[in-house]
């Protein structure tokens, strides 16, 4: 039986890496994109390849169509079709609304939505084209949906990818190809260690207190995710958005300290 072929964008650390790896551990071969991130993608490289997959690397800047279109070329000329895109990349910038610069709506913009919209269009061109019922897995954020101070321009790239995933199921549908958008909430990351202090392990445990969950999620936690949608037996599920935030979204949990708080 033949791997089946996917692309994981920014899997040179976090998230990206994480399910890239869960990927390869399911019998994927991979193109692993990165950006700024060379030594960390060539790590990811590393790891798939000691766990059985063809792992090769492919740089661009996907704010630029110009370096998708050659980033494609170029794993098209190693592979010979894609069966799973995933969106992952993106870049979080936050700023207050009333400070937020056209350079920062620019890069957030072209990364998250901008560059998802053109690494999507053109995987599934070809799964199109080579006839592959493939699957294109989106990695929005809950901030689609809830609110955080200083996320006017993060946020609203979210909410887009939400929307974007939705009507590029319908389209895709009669073409056997699925879309889904996983929401995560906060995720451990290697690269973004709380700091060892007092005053950090506080504000990590605050956070951790906020989140009916009671912990971050883990980036493989995101990555079974990703391998369980992009099989068979998530064959039923298109159009939709998968939140993996531990509950962070519930409305209920100050009513439930406050319920407690009376007894």
């Amino acid at each position: 039986m033949s791997r089946k072929i996917a692309l994981v964008t920014g899997a040179g650390r976090g998230i990206g890496k994480g399910i890239a790896l869960q990927l390869a551990k399911a019998g994927y071969d991979l193109g692993i994109h990165y950006s700024t991130t060379a030594e960390g993608a060539m790590d990811t490289a590393v790891q798939a390849r000691a766990l059985g997959a063809r792992a090769e690397l492919f740089h661009a800047d996907i704010r630029s169509v110009e370096q998708i279109q050659e980033m494609f070329s170029h794993f098209f000329a190693v592979y010979d079709h894609i069966d799973l895109m995933v969106n992952n990349a993106g870049i979080t910038k936050f700023a207050p609304f009333l400070e937020a610069t056209p350079e920062l709506f620019d890069t957030v913009m072209g990364t998250d939505l901008r560059g998802t919209y053109f690494c999507a269009q053109a995987a599934a061109r070809n799964m199109v084209e080579k006839g592959v019922k493939g699957a294109i897995i989106n990695i929005s954020s809950n901030h689609a949906l809830g609110c955080w101070p200083h996320a006017t321009v993060y946020a609203a790239a979210k909410a887009g990818l939400d929307k974007l995933g939705k009507n590029m199921a319908m389209e895709l549908a009669p073409h056997g190809i699925r879309v889904v958008t996983i929401a995560p909430g906060y995720t451990q990351l290697p690269e973004r260690q709380w700091p060892s202090t007092p005053e950090g392990e506080a504000r990590f445990a605050q956070l951790c207190s906020r989140i009916p969950g009671g912990r971050f999620a883990q980036p493989w936690e995101i990555g079974d995710a990703v391998v369980f949608l992009a099989s068979e037996s998530a064959g039923y599920i298109t159009g939709t958005t998968l939140y993996i935030d531990g509950g962070s979204l519930l409305p209920v949990l100050a009513e439930n300290t406050f319920i407690q708080s009376e007894k």
